[in-house]
């Protein structure tokens, strides 16, 4: 749970950049890959990532636009990396205009429990985190460079003529 803005800024920092460069890897075919027919293609997921930056923080009482959760999904790789760009520096600007380290402690009803926005901001990002981690498998499997996110990715290690830790 954060109990400070500014840890909460710092973690963001990090986490938001590292999904950025997965959205911005991805291409408009890529968006179509799929598990199954069963499961969420790609492109589904990045938007689900885009969407649960509003749906989540609204539920707090975080005023400011973005994607909202039945808006239709883009097919467009480009449309997907920019609204998550533009709804992170929202949500962003608009904790800066509406929060303090105070309102961390405060809770709200979030899924049918009471969390306290502090965690509610750790479990956004631990979310993205979790859905990241299943992009890049499909996103191998669509035949995508992957970027690293906590170090070189495989094809980072190959770029730089080196070749990946063993498994």
């Amino acid at each position: 749970m954060f109990t400070t803005l500014e840890a909460f800024y710092q973690a963001w920092e990090q986490e938001s950049r590292a999904t950025q460069r997965i959205f911005d890897a991805l291409t408009d075919e890529s968006l179509k890959q799929e598990v199954t027919p069963r499961d969420r293609t790609l492109g589904r997921i990045a938007w689900h990532i885009v969407v649960t930056v509003h749906e989540m923080m609204s539920k707090t009482g975080l005023v400011f636009d973005a994607p909202e959760e039945n808006a239709p999904v883009p097919a467009s790789a480009k449309t997907i990396a920019d609204s998550y760009r533009q709804a992170g520096d929202a949500m962003i600007r608009a904790i800066k205009e509406q929060w303090n380290d105070a309102t961390l402690h405060e809770e709200r009803d979030m899924y049918g429990e009471k969390w306290k926005i502090g965690f509610t901001l750790l479990m956004l990002i631990q979310h993205e985190i979790h859905h990241r981690g299943q992009m890049t498998v499909l996103m191998r499997q669509a035949g995508l460079t992957v970027p690293g996110v906590y170090g070189p990715s495989r094809d980072e290690w190959e770029a730089m003529g080196m070749k990946a830790p063993a498994l």
